[in-house]
């Protein structure tokens, strides 16, 4: 495909973006920029974008896309619960951390679960009803993603990487099904997940030296 077909493709297309596909690219960026400063919003603004999203995949035969979507819908609500629980002395339990050597391993184990499952499930429905899926590419989206969204409810430092690889995965993904618009959002997703990874850096180092300083200050009473 040559670059005038690219753009051409991208005129096309752009012009066929609906309304709802709109507010479900603002609303998920909003959601990943309430992420980035540990803002509770973060959940019931992604709700909305999560929930068009299915409706999206589902009307455009995108299996693979609307069974991330569904799972980000379920995760986000467990999330905006784990994020808002306080302990007995009304403090947030849930503290932006990094991921030991072990909880990396189970991070690797659920990608490649999910990425596993969802390739062959793509792989059998593309033949009935996901005639758009891409198996491997789509398995590779969904499962970085649902690995991602998993280690958000955590507060986990190494989502953003895993969010870095969906975005990165959908870019072209959407592009070569014809959603140009979602396609152009996961470009702005992309930045803005370097960003969030950044800011979580710093943050956690903030958390590690306090919670340090909380830790040496009950040794001395």
């Amino acid at each position: 495909m040559s670059l005038a077909d690219i753009y051409q493709q991208f005129v096309s297309d752009m012009q066929h973006t609906t309304w709802y596909e709109y507010a479900a690219v603002f609303a998920g960026i909003a959601s990943v920029w309430y992420s980035r400063a540990e803002n509770i919003l973060v959940y019931p603004v992604g709700l909305i974008n999560t929930i068009i999203y299915i409706f999206i995949s589902i009307k455009g035969h995108l299996l693979g896309e609307a069974t991330v979507n569904l799972y980000y819908t379920v995760m986000s609500i467990i999330g905006w619960y784990m994020w808002l629980k306080k302990d007995a002395r009304q403090e947030t339990v849930l503290h932006i951390t990094k991921s030991s050597s072990k909880e990396w391993m189970q991070q690797a184990a659920f990608f490649l679960f999910f990425y596993a499952g969802i390739f062959l499930a793509l792989t059998y429905l593309k033949k009935s009803f996901a005639e758009g899926a891409i198996p491997w590419a789509d398995a590779f989206a969904s499962a970085t993603a649902f690995t991602g969204m998993w280690l958000m409810t955590k507060k986990k430092v190494e989502s953003w990487y895993w969010w870095i690889a969906t975005n990165i995965a959908s870019v072209p993904l959407y592009f070569v099904k014809h959603y140009v618009f979602t396609s152009v959002y996961y470009v702005v997703l992309l930045i803005m997940a370097i960003a969030g990874l950044t800011e979580w850096i710093k943050k956690s180092k903030q958390t590690t030296h306090e919670l340090l300083q909380g830790h040496q200050q009950h040794e001395r009473r």
